[in-house]
């Protein structure tokens, strides 16, 4: 049977590789945007666990909205990366600032 210790086990592998991504790999915006959604899914799966083990359906509700604002962020973080891409003809991060007007 799996018990909340392996769920959080799991979330705070999740969470480690997303802070090691973060930090390691800071010039590759889309290395950057996995790892966003990476800590986002390791909050996920705690809202989910806490919720099945205490019988609370309001850490799935939560889920929902997380979902939701990953998916916007992934749309605008993706159209950012594009326009960046179009203009720079590179996605190195260190390019970003000179977009300053």
């Amino acid at each position: 049977m799996i018990t909340l210790a392996h769920y959080l086990t799991f979330s705070a592998v999740l969470l480690c590789i997303a802070v090691a991504g973060i930090f390691i790999n800071r010039k590759n915006v889309i290395v950057l945007l996995m790892a966003l959604e990476l800590l986002l899914l390791a909050v996920n799966t705690n809202f989910i666990a806490f919720s099945r083990f205490l019988g609370n359906p309001d850490g799935q509700v939560f889920v929902f909205f997380i979902l939701a604002v990953a998916a916007a962020e992934a749309a605008i973080g993706l159209a950012i990366l594009l326009v960046l891409f179009r203009n720079r003809a590179t996605i190195n991060v260190g390019e970003i600032d000179s977009l300053k007007g």
